[in-house]
C-alpha cells in the first residue's frame, strides 16, 4: 500500500516527518559570517567552525564533515560553587555525546565598582575545564540572565541605584553595567575559538524590543572590544524579536518550554508543538534553526543576547514553594518525553538545540528568585546530587546518534503527514539519506485507540500503534518493513526510520527500523550499533562486508534483501519480539562489525573522544571531537566513562587507559583496535580476554572501600538565642538609620510618612532583613498597620518590645501582606521608648520587568497614641553589600540573623527546639567528621523530618558556613537538600548549623540526619575546599 493512500486512515494515529540529507541533491548555499572572522560561519543549516574537514571522515561526506551541529546543555557553575567539580559536569557531558554547553555570567558584581572573578565567581577555570573535557562554551554574560536567579542576575545594588528603568539606554544603567560587560569581554577575548579556546558564541537577553537601542550599545562594546564570536539571541516563544533591525544578532534563536513551569499535572503532558519548522521557514529562513533553549536541555552563546521568560519552555522545570517536588517533575519530564519532544526538534530541522537544564545544581544563598527553593534539580539529566538516571541515558542515545552522523547535518524537511501531505518521497538517489521521524499523533498521553476499518487493518493495543509505509530509496520504491507485518509505535515513543545511511570508511545500511545508537570506524573495521525494544520487531538491511560470522541466536533472522534493486549481496536482518537483553554481534568479521542490544543495555556503553593528533587538529582544540579527533571505542559495563587514551609500546601493540566511575562490579567489553593488548581502568591493569579482531572483555571490579563509606549521627548540638533584638536591653546604635525619603525602586511607598522602607535601599538586598521602629509612647498606643513584601513565600513576624504578636507571610506571586497587628496589653510602655521589631524573609527579586521589586515594608501607621514612629533602624548582612567580610562566600550567602563564637553555646537537641515553645529564632550548631577515602565519590545530603501536618517554622541550613538549605514546615515540599565535596570535606571536621525560626508560639521539634544518596569507585579527581572559618566580628550574622 502506498503511504498516502494508508495514511488517509492512518494519520490521525501517527506522524510522520521526513528529512533528506541534501549532501548530494543540493550545492551548499553561500556562507555567512559577522566580517569579523571566517572561523565561525553559518548557512541556513549549521554553523561551519575552522574550515577543517573532520579527520577520518571519508569524502562521500562532503560539506557535511564541516558542518557543526550543536547538541548542547545548560550549565551553571554557581550553582555549584566548587571549582574542581565543573570539571565533573563537563566530562558527564561529553559523555553522553554533547558537544556544547550553555553557561551564564552574573553574581560579580557585588557593588558599585567591585567586579570579584575570585573563587566560585572565576571564569578562566570553566574555560581551562571545558577545554580539558572537549566542550564548546555557549555564553550567557548578562548583566541580565534570567535564569531563576534574583532580580535575574542583575547586581542587586543596581535595582536601587540605578534611576529610572534597567536594561535600556540610559546613562545611569550604562554606567552601572559597562564595567561588568568590560571585564567578560576581557574573559572572553583570549579564549574565543577564534584563538584556539572554547567560546564559541556569547548570548543576550531582553523583552521587550522597544529597547533596541540597548541591545545595539551592548553589541557595539562587545564588538569594538574584541569578541568576534557570532552573537546570539533567546526569544522567549514565538515572538518572532530580534530576528532582524536595531539590536538583532548575528543568530536568532527560539526559547520553548512546551509543558512549561507545573509539575503538578504528574505525568500529563501539553500538546506536541507542530509549527517549528513552518515559524522558522517563515521567519528566518536564511540562518540556522537554533532553539538556544528548549525544556530539559539547551545551547546558546555563539555570545547570547537572550531573554527568556517563566512562560517559556525547557529540558525540565524548576518546582515551586509548596510544588509537588522534583521527583514528580522526573516522572513528567523524563527519557520518555526526550524521546518525543527532542526528536520532534530534530524533525523540525533544528540543527543548534540546547537544553535547559542538563545540570541544575543548588540555589544556596541567596541566589534563587522568589519562585524557587534551594533545589535547582531541574528534572535534569544530571541530579543535583550529581547522579544519573534515566534521562540521562536517553540523551545520550540521542546524542551519540546524531554524533556518528554526518549526513544529519544537513537535512532538507519534507513534509509531514499531519500537514496533510500525501506521501513522504525520499529520493535517495539524489539527494543522500533520508531520516523519517515517527511518533503518535496523540504523544501527549498514552493513547489509545483501535480500527477496524476494511482499508486500514490496525491492530492497537495497549497504546500501541502497527503502520506500514512506503518511501523511495536509492533502490527505488520501498515498502517497510519488509520481513515482518507492521511496525509498532508505543504511546510516548518516537522512532527514527532511516533509508540510504552510510557508516565508518564503506559500510552501506540501505534502511532500518532499529535505531543507530553508534556509527562510525573502529580500528580498521566499520562498526554499526543498532538498538531497539526487545519487546518489538526490527529489521535492518545493509551490506555485510569481510569473511565473518552471523549471529547464532534464533530470535535473529538473515534474509536476502528485498529491495528492488539492491546488490545480490544485501542482507535483511529481522530482530524477533522476544530477543532477550544484553548485547549482541550480529555480524562479526574482519572489515565490519554490527552490534544490537536493547534501549537500556545501549545505555551502558560508552564512546570516549581519544586524542589522537593528525595535520587537520585544530590547534588548541585537541581534546573535542569532529576538530581535534574522530578517534573512539566503545566501552560497555562501567557507570560511567570520562576519557580515554590510546599510547603504543613495543611492536606496534597498544595499551588502552580509561578513566571512569563504578558503582558496581560490571562485566567490561571493549570494542578497540585489533593492536590493544593492555587496558587500565583508573591506572590498574584490567585482565581481558581479546577476540583477535578488536573485542576485549573481561570484569571491573568495584572497590571495598565504596561499601565502607558511612556517615555519623548529628548529636552534641548547641544552641543560642539569635533574637537579641527583641530584648529589653538590646542596643541597635549600630544599626543604620531608614530615613530616605525617595527611592529608585519602582514601587513607590503605599503609606507611612514619606520615609522608605526597602532594604535595598540601605545595602540590604538579601536573605533576613530586621526593621526597628521606635517611638516614645504615650500609652495610647494600640496597633500597627504594616504592609510588608518580601516575594512568594516571604513571611514577617513581629514584636513590641519583647512581646510577640504575629507572623504574616504569602505565597502569591506579588509577595505582599497587610495586617493589623494590636499590640498585646501591657507590652507598651507609657514615657518610654518603645520598638517594633520585625524579623522579614526577603526570598530574592522578581525577573522580568520588576527587577527593581519593592522589598521591604511598603507601608506603617501607628494606631493611637504618639501616632508616628520616631526613628526607624534597618539590618541585614553584616557591612551591607558594600562592606561585607565573607569575600569567598560571597554577598548573597548571609542575612542579618545574630550569632556570636559558638564555644559558650548550651547544651540543646535540635529535636528539642526552641526553648519555652514560643516564637524566635535560635541557632543550633554542632560538629562531625567524615573519612571518605580517596578515590571514591560520595554524593550526600542533609534530610530533615517530615512532619505529619504542616508547622509554622522555617530552618537555614549552613555547613561549613555556606547557606545550603531552607526548609519551609508550612509550605515545603523540600525536605532534603544534597551538598557536594567541596563544600563539605569529606576528609576532616565539619560544622552545621540550624537557624530555626518558629514563627508562632506553638512547639517545633525538627530532627535532621545526613545521609548518602550515591557511592562511586572514581570520581573526577581530588576536591579542594575553600571554607574560611568564623573569626570575631561585632556580630555574626547569618
Amino acid at each position: 500500500m502506498a503511504l498516502a493512500q494508508y495514511l488517509r486512515w492512518a494519520y490521525v494515529l501517527f506522524l510522520v516527518i521526513g528529512l533528506t540529507s541534501s549532501v548530494l541533491a543540493n550545492p551548499d548555499p553561500p556562507r555567512k559570517s559577522n566580517g569579523l572572522t571566517d572561523v565561525v560561519q553559518w548557512d541556513n543549516y549549521t554553523l561551519f567552525l575552522h574550515e577543517r574537514r573532520m579527520t577520518g571522515i571519508p569524502s562521500s561526506y562532503g560539506s557535511d564533515s564541516l558542518r557543526w551541529m550543536a547538541c548542547s546543555g545548560e550549565f551553571h557553575t554557581f550553582r555549584l560553587p566548587v571549582p574542581d567539580l565543573w570539571l565533573d559536569i563537563f566530562q558527564k557531558m561529553v559523555a553522553a555525546g554533547l558537544n556544547g554547553v550553555r553557561m551564564v555570567g552574573g553574581l560579580t558584581n557585588p557593588a558599585p565598582g567591585v567586579l570579584d572573578f575570585d573563587d566560585w565567581r572565576a571564569l578562566q577555570p570553566i574555560y581551562d575545564a571545558a577545554k580539558l573535557a572537549g566542550i564548546f562554551v555557549v555564553l550567557r554574560p548578562g548583566p541580565y540572565i534570567n535564569a531563576e536567579t534574583t532580580a535575574g542576575g542583575l547586581a542587586l545594588w543596581s535595582t536601587s541605584l540605578v534611576e529610572g528603568a534597567v536594561r535600556t539606554n540610559t546613562s545611569s544603567w550604562n554606567a552601572a553595567y559597562m564595567p561588568y560587560v568590560s571585564a567578560i569581554i576581557d574573559s572572553v577575548k583570549p579564549n574565543q575559538v577564534t584563538e584556539g579556546g572554547p567560546i564559541l558564541n556569547n548570548e543576550y537577553s531582553q523583552t521587550p524590543e522597544t529597547n533596541a537601542q540597548y541591545f545595539a550599545d551592548l553589541e557595539e562594546q562587545y564588538r569594538t572590544n574584541g569578541v568576534v564570536v557570532p552573537l546570539s539571541y533567546n526569544d522567549p516563544g514565538e515572538r518572532m524579536q530580534f530576528i532582524n533591525g536595531t539590536g538583532a544578532p548575528d543568530i536568532y534563536g527560539l526559547d520553548f518550554y512546551p509543558n512549561e513551569f507545573n509539575c503538578t499535572n504528574g505525568s500529563a503532558w501539553n500538546p506536541i508543538p507542530t509549527n517549528f519548522h513552518e515559524y522558522h521557514t517563515t521567519n528566518d529562513p536564511t540562518r540556522p534553526f537554533y532553539m538556544p533553549e528548549f525544556q530539559g536541555e539547551d545551547v546558546s552563546l555563539i555570545i547570547q543576547v537572550h531573554r527568556r521568560s517563566p512562560d517559556t519552555s525547557t529540558g525540565g522545570s524548576h518546582d515551586y514553594w509548596g510544588g509537588p517536588g522534583y521527583d514528580v517533575c522526573r516522572a513528567r519530564l523524563g527519557p520518555d518525553f526526550e524521546d518525543v519532544f527532542y526528536k520532534n526538534n530534530w524533525a523540525s530541522n533544528v540543527k543548534m538545540h540546547s537544553v535547559y537544564m542538563f545540570y541544575g545544581g543548588t540555589n544556596w544563598g541567596g541566589i534563587n528568585y522568589p519562585g524557587a527553593y534551594t533545589s535547582y534539580d531541574y528534572a535534569a539529566a544530571i541530579k543535583e546530587t550529581r547522579l544519573l538516571w534515566g534521562k540521562y541515558d536517553e540523551m545520550k542515545r540521542q546524542a551519540l546518534f546524531i554524533r556518528s552522523s554526518p549526513q544529519f547535518r544537513k537535512t532538507d524537511w519534507i513534509g509531514d503527514t499531519n500537514s496533510g501531505i500525501p506521501g513522504v518521497a525520499l529520493d535517495a538517489s539524489a539527494a543522500g539519506t533520508g531520516f523519517l521521524i515517527v511518533r503518535q499523533a496523540n504523544s501527549s498521553s498514552t493513547y489509545v485507540a483501535r480500527s477496524n476499518h476494511e482499508k486500514c487493518p490496525l491492530t492497537v493495543f495497549s497504546g500501541t500503534i502497527r503502520f506500514r509505509m512506503t518511501v523511495s530509496s536509492a533502490q527505488g520504491r520501498l515498502t517497510l518493513p519488509q520481513t515482518f507485518d507492521a511496525i509498532e509505535l508505543n504511546g510516548r515513543q518516537s522512532k527514527v526510520l532511516i533509508i540510504d545511511y552510510a557508516f565508518g570508511a564503506r559500510g552501506s545500511l540501505l534502511h532500518t527500523t532499529a535505531a543507530i545508537f553508534f556509527a562510525g570506524t573502529i580500528g580498521a573495521r566499520d562498526v554499526l550499533f543498532l538498538t531497539g525494544d526487545t519487546g518489538q520487531l526490527h529489521e535492518a538491511s545493509l551490506v555485510l562486508s569481510g569473511r565473518g560470522t552471523r549471529s547464532p541466536d534464533p530470535y535473529v533472522h538473515f534474509s536476502a534483501s528485498a529491495h528492488p534493486n539492491a546488490a545480490a549481496r544485501a542482507t535483511t536482518v529481522t530482530f524477533r519480539a522476544g530477543l532477550a537483553p544484553g548485547l549482541l554481534a550480529v555480524w562479526d568479521s574482519d572489515e565490519q562489525l554490527v552490534l544490537f542490544a536493547d534501549p537500556q543495555t545501549a545505555a551502558s556503553f560508552w564512546a570516549p573522544p581519544i586524542r589522537t593528533p593528525t595535520p587537520t587538529t585544530v590547534p588548541g582544540l585537541e581534546t573535542f571531537w569532529q576538530f581535534g579527533t574522530n578517534t573512539t571505542v566503545l566501552v560497555g559495563g562501567p557507570y560511567l566513562v570520562r576519557n580515554a587514551t590510546l599510547t603504543g609500546e613495543n611492536k606496534g601493540a597498544l595499551t588502552l587507559a580509561l578513566r571512569g566511575d563504578l558503582n558496581a562490579s560490571v562485566p567490561l567489553t571493549i570494542v578497540g583496535p585489533p593492536t590493544v593488548r593492555r587496558v587500565l581502568w583508573n591506572g590498574a591493569d584490567v585482565k581481558v580476554k581479546s577476540d583477535g579482531r578488536g573485542v576485549l572483555t573481561g570484569s571491573l571490579d568495584v572497590s571495598a572501600e565504596v561499601k565502607e563509606v558511612s556517615v555519623p549521627q548529628l548529636r552534641r548540638w548547641r544552641y543560642a538565642d539569635s533574637l537579641p533584638e527583641v530584648g529589653a536591653r538590646f542596643d541597635d546604635g549600630g544599626w543604620v538609620v531608614a530615613d530616605h525619603t525617595s527611592t529608585n525602586i519602582t514601587q513607590g511607598m503605599l503609606f507611612g510618612d514619606g520615609r522608605v522602607l526597602y532594604g535595598c535601599d540601605y545595602g540590604f538586598c538579601e536573605n533576613n532583613i530586621l526593621w526597628r521602629g521606635h517611638f516614645n509612647a504615650t500609652g495610647a498606643e494600640t496597633a500597627a498597620n504594616l504592609s510588608i513584601n518580601g516575594g512568594t513565600a516571604f513571611a514577617a513576624s513581629v514584636w513590641i518590645n519583647d512581646v510577640f504578636i504575629d507572623t504574616i507571610s504569602a505565597v502569591t506571586a506579588a509577595g505582599d501582606a497587610n495586617a493589623l497587628f494590636p499590640f498585646p496589653k501591657g507590652a507598651v510602655q507609657p514615657g518610654q521608648d518603645n520598638v517594633l521589631t520585625v524579623l522579614q524573609d526577603h526570598m530574592g527579586n522578581d525577573e522580568g520587568q520588576n527587577q527593581k521589586s519593592d522589598r521591604g515594608i511598603r507601608g506603617f501607621e501607628l494606631v493611637g497614641g504618639v501616632g508616628n514612629f520616631s526613628t526607624w533602624k534597618v539590618q541585614g548582612k553584616l557591612g551591607g553589600y558594600l562592606n561585607f567580610p565573607d569575600k569567598v562566600r560571597g554577598v548573597l550567602n548571609e542575612g542579618g540573623l545574630f550569632g556570636c563564637d559558638t564555644s559558650a553555646w548550651a547544651a540543646r537537641a535540635l529535636s528539642d527546639g526552641l526553648p519555652g515553645a514560643k516564637a524566635g529564632v535560635g541557632f543550633f550548631v554542632t560538629t562531625f567528621k567524615l573519612d571518605v577515602p580517596h578515590g571514591v565519590d560520595a554524593m550526600m545530603s542533609f534530610q530533615f523530618g517530615v512532619e505529619r501536618a504542616p508547622l509554622p517554622y522555617r530552618a537555614l541550613l549552613f555547613v561549613n558556613g555556606w547557606k545550603f538549605g531552607k526548609r519551609i514546615g508550612d509550605i515545603g515540599p523540600q525536605t532534603r537538600f544534597p551538598v557536594p565535596p567541596g563544600i563539605l570535606d569529606y576528609n576532616g571536621e565539619n560544622t552545621v548549623a540550624v537557624a530555626l525560626w518558629v514563627m508562632q508560639d506553638v512547639e517545633v521539634h525538627p530532627t535532621l540526619v545526613l545521609v548518602v544518596d550515591g557511592v562511586l569507585d572514581g570520581g573526577v579527581g581530588p576536591i579542594a575546599t575553600n571554607n574560611p572559618g568564623w573569626t570575631p566580628r561585632d556580630h555574626l550574622l547569618s
